[in-house]
């Protein structure tokens, strides 16, 4: 996934501001594709050359609303539809479980033990998310919950196989 085709599934809904764009990256986003604030607004700069966005309103201080255009909804389409997603995950957290070896055993139990505080917090942090969003019918509602779910379920994954894990550490 790119940030382009991301700005472009959360502009599929209605028209938003760069500001009102980086809430929703905040609220709904993070868990999946995180966005600096430059980020976004630099995307949005080359999405609107690329004729795939559209300023639609302009208004005080610069703030500039962007709309889909309809190459920038066939974009999203061919996105969806015609690409493979990419297979290939980079874990920085697997990788350093992968070396534990080198660490004394109470040192690699500390780490697990730190995945499992990592995951309850970004659990709690995804719950309050789930409770705190006015959930609608809306498209972004719900894939965005059945998303917001894959996260709780996968915290809690990460976290049993932490304590796992640091169980067979001798």
């Amino acid at each position: 996934m790119s940030l382009r085709h991301a700005l472009l599934g959360l502009l599929s809904e209605h028209p938003a501001s760069g500001y009102d764009l980086l809430k929703l990256f905040e609220t709904s986003l993070a868990n999946v594709w995180p966005a600096t604030q430059s980020q976004i607004y630099t995307e949005l700069t080359k999405l609107a050359d690329a004729g795939l966005i559209t300023v639609t309103a302009e208004g005080p201080r610069g703030r500039k609303e962007y709309a889909l255009t309809d190459d920038g909804m066939t974009e999203l389409r061919h996105w969806l539809t015609e690409t493979r997603p990419q297979r290939t995950v980079r874990s920085d957290i697997l990788l350093r479980v992968f070396f534990l070896g080198v660490l004394p055993p109470e040192q690699a139990r500390a780490y697990l033990a730190e995945l499992v505080e990592l995951s309850d917090r970004v659990h709690d942090d995804l719950r309050h998310l789930v409770d705190s969003i006015d959930w609608d019918e809306g498209d972004l509602s719900v894939y965005g919950r059945i998303v917001l779910e894959y996260g709780l379920r996968f915290n809690a994954m990460r976290r049993e196989w932490a304590e796992w894990a640091a169980g067979l550490i001798k």
